[in-house]
């Protein structure tokens, strides 16, 4: 009897960490948005994977060469040995928790504030990142949007001299919107 009891319970405890919802997109949209005196410099990207997990666990994947410019020029400086070398370092990774997932309740309709904590890769350099995520829950859509800004310097992106120090600035901002499903 006992040995069927703890049976019974191992399933159980099993079967509902295998029923854990995980939703995705492969279509989430980052922009990036430069501002200077010589020039605002936009790039847009649509091909963000990213998935959330019920326990918080939240990542995003985002191709670097994916960034659509209104210059032709601009993308072809962006993806060069110079800037991103994004033949070199092809992605962009976010690997991190919501550490209040406890307040959230992804079944639930309502609008969260996510408290977002984790490691920000890009041009293969990694840090920390604190941030907050807007998480609007309506049927069975999920909807995560946040805007922060990074320096480039702190991910070995840095312009000493030429057009670019003082085209490009030293603080972009980034914009997110994911439509999980």
């Amino acid at each position: 009897m006992k040995k069927l009891f703890l049976s019974t319970c191992f399933t159980i405890i099993s079967v509902a960490a295998f029923a854990q919802t995980k939703l995705t997109t492969n279509t989430g949209h980052i922009k990036f948005f430069s501002s200077t005196a010589v020039e605002d410099i936009e790039a847009n990207n649509y091909k963000v994977v990213s998935n959330l997990s019920e326990d918080g666990t939240l990542v995003f994947s985002v191709p670097m060469q994916s960034f659509e410019f209104e210059k032709a020029l601009m993308q072809k400086h962006y993806n060069s040995k110079k800037f991103l070398d994004t033949k070199k370092f092809p992605k962009a990774k976010f690997k991190g928790t919501i550490s209040n997932i406890s307040e959230i309740n992804l079944k639930s309709d309502g609008t969260y504030t996510a408290q977002v904590v984790g490691d920000l890769t890009i041009h293969g350099v990694t840090n920390p990142v604190k941030e907050e995520l807007k998480l609007t829950v309506k049927g069975s859509k999920v909807t995560a949007t946040t805007e922060f800004y990074i320096v480039l310097a702190d991910y070995g992106i840095a312009f000493k001299d030429g057009k670019p120090a003082t085209n490009i600035a030293k603080e972009i901002k980034i914009t997110a919107n994911l439509d999980y499903k």
